[in-house]
């Protein structure tokens, strides 16, 4: 739904809708699997960029804390921000071609005059995409979107991090749920805020007509002079429900796993230890 909002243009586009109206308007056109438009495609994103992104930022954070001698004094900000736009670099680069796909399919619902869809599901988009514009189609918008990932990656985790510390420090709440949702609660409008301007680009530039834009900054450019600085955070309320509950759930769900797999990695030595020799 947030593509619907930044690719729409015309009188009756999804800002003179709103997002109520968006969403009545989408589920008229196209049923409620409507507001599912390309859930495959973001759930290969999903699995590829958001495993890579998360899985390397604690390996890669030690890394930049061993090349700098800090190891003692614990990841800086900076250290941590080099982190998070290193791993979210690394993260696009491989999973590319599914977000290239998964913002294809939902912006295809965006005009309700554009005919036949284009692409019948997830693996007829790929086909279809590197079949009509070559593999670097499948790439189209690397640019944009390793500059929007990394920043989106270097805020989440960033944010994540120090404002949960804060928390912590000043004795708000304890290392629990409320606090594990409260700092992902206020990371997910941070990032909405940060990330939303290179969102709309990307999401125009890579479902634009080949030849209409030269570049990212050509596409930038042309959005600000045709609609100004609010041109880039048009879908602002659907992209921050979206980061907002992704992060919720990110981060919730994180903890939790990382208690689980700690405390099981603690009863395993535990066992070592005890078992007889």
């Amino acid at each position: 739904m947030a593509a619907q909002f930044d690719m729409a243009a015309g009188p009756f586009n999804a800002q003179n809708r709103g997002l109520s109206g968006t969403i009545v308007c989408i589920v008229k056109q196209e049923g409620p699997k409507g507001l599912y438009s390309g859930l495959v495609a973001g759930l290969h994103r999903q699995m590829s960029f958001a495993s890579i992104r998360i899985g390397l930022y604690d390996s890669v954070k030690t890394f930049y804390q061993k090349q700098l001698r800090r190891e003692k004094d614990g990841a800086s900000m900076p250290t941590r921000i080099m982190a998070g736009i290193t791993t979210g670099a690394i993260a696009v680069s491989c999973a590319q071609p599914t977000d290239v796909v998964k913002v294809r399919m939902q912006a295809e619902g965006a005009d309700p005059f554009a005919g036949k869809k284009r692409y019948t599901g997830a693996l007829s988009a790929y086909r279809t995409i590197a079949r009509e514009e070559g593999m670097k189609g499948l790439w189209k918008g690397t640019g944009p979107n390793i500059a929007r990932n990394s920043i989106v990656n270097a805020t989440e985790l960033v944010c994540y991090d120090m404002v949960k510390e804060e928390i912590l420090a000043m004795n708000l709440m304890t290392d629990n749920l409320p606090c594990h949702f409260t700092s992902a609660f206020i990371t997910g409008f941070v990032t909405t805020c940060v990330a939303s301007p290179v969102d709309v680009v990307k999401t125009r530039f890579m479902n634009s007509r080949p030849g209409q834009y030269t570049g990212a900054l050509d596409c930038a450019m042309k959005m600000f002079y045709e609609g100004g600085p609010m041109a880039f955070y048009k879908g602002f309320t659907p992209s921050f429900m979206r980061l907002g509950s992704w992060n919720i759930l990110m981060f919730v769900f994180y903890e939790q796993l990382k208690r689980g797999f700690t405390h099981l990695n603690q009863q395993n030595r535990y066992r070592e230890v005890k078992a007889p020799i």
